[in-house]
């Protein structure tokens, strides 16, 4: 066996050599730390922003749940398109089909062509006096107005967070670990083409 060299036998060289050690331990603790903090870091801001997509979920929900009595009510006063009547009930058993399926997406998209539909129900309805006289139609009116104002404020706080949770993963240092973890970009709830825009109506009497 070789015998060890003078300096490797002083008290000082094993110091030195315990203190690296030490050193290189140290920063494999801090950086394992760091990498932890950054993990929960992405599992908080994620959480957060599927909360907040739970909650918009509820209120178009209740939109949806609001949507038979609507259609019920209005057909007693106006005659409407069919395919307006058709589409409503087919967009209706679209986001139940999607919510039950988690695709986001399809929930987004699914979401603001029924909000299209339902404006575009509502507007024709303003040329119905009866039916805006109807004590009925008048209770779900507000209550589509109440449902909208909570989506509105649910849509915000969505796409609040999902701002903060694609930023920490597409920013430095995050960009770095969160591919690795598995985290990725989530969308944003964008409103639909041309909402802004009152909805073309025909009537047919």
């Amino acid at each position: 066996m070789a015998k060890k060299t003078e300096m490797e036998s002083t008290p000082i060289y094993r110091k030195g050599w315990f203190m690296g050690l030490a050193a290189v331990v140290l920063v494999l603790v801090l950086l394992a730390l760091w990498t932890v903090s950054m993990y929960n870091g992405f599992v908080t801001l994620k959480v957060g922003a599927d909360n907040a997509w739970a909650n918009v979920e509820v209120q178009y929900q209740r939109r949806v749940d609001l949507i038979p009595n609507l259609v019920e009510t209005t057909k007693g006063y106006a005659n409407y398109e069919q395919s307006t009547l058709t589409q409503i009930t087919e967009l209706r058993s679209q986001w139940a089909a999607a919510r039950q399926s988690g695709d986001v997406n399809a929930q987004v998209q699914t979401a603001n062509q029924l909000e299209g539909v339902i404006s575009k129900l509502l507007f024709v309805a303003e040329a119905y006096p009866d039916l805006k006289a109807s004590q009925n139609f008048l209770a779900l009116q507000d209550e589509l107005a109440g449902t909208e104002n909570r989506v509105a404020v649910s849509r915000k706080d969505y796409n609040d967070a999902v701002r903060k949770y694609n930023t920490a993963i597409k920013t430095f240092p995050g960009v770095m670990f969160a591919g690795m973890f598995g985290f990725g970009e989530l969308p944003y709830f964008e409103a639909q083409a041309g909402s802004e825009n009152a909805p073309a109506v025909s009537f047919e009497f």
